[in-house]
């Protein structure tokens, strides 16, 4: 299949300048153009669009990207530097998402407490909930980062 850069920043969710800054840095060698240089997005394009946004998410810059790409262009030679970033990337982003766990057990501590203090009509009182009555993840993250 082929697409305009227009039907895959529509389906990807990126602009369109920042699919043409791609191109710009490399991301899509084989990339075919029609008339007037008008980028023909084929599937393989896609694909690297979605390994791009991939790194990106996962913490590594441009350049680092970019270096992934030469490794690609390389060949079979690179297998073991792609193979060796890809495992680092994995491990930043189980870090990563260990951080937004606890992130995200905080802001769940916190409605708990904040709805129970509304409910009580005073903050004392939802401090002073006994521990039987607080919700079990709510009361294990209490006890790990607060001091009673």
């Amino acid at each position: 299949m082929s697409y305009s850069i227009g039907e895959v920043s529509e389906a990807t969710g990126i602009p369109i300048s920042t699919l043409r800054y791609y191109d710009r840095e490399g991301f899509f060698p084989a990339m075919e153009r029609k008339g007037g240089g008008i980028r023909i997005f084929s599937d393989m394009e896609i694909g690297a669009i979605k390994t791009v946004e991939c790194l990106k998410t996962s913490g590594l810059s441009i350049k680092e990207i970019k270096q992934f790409m030469q490794w690609c262009k390389e060949g079979d030679t690179s297998l073991q530097q792609r193979l060796d970033m890809f495992y680092e990337q994995l491990h930043e982003t189980a870090a990563q998402m260990e951080t937004l766990q606890d992130t995200m057990n905080m802001i769940k501590y916190k409605c708990w407490y904040y709805e129970t203090a509304l409910a009580l009509e005073n903050e004392q009182a939802a401090r002073d909930v006994p521990d039987e009555q607080i919700p079990g993840e709510i009361l294990q993250y209490r006890n790990e980062h607060f001091a009673h």
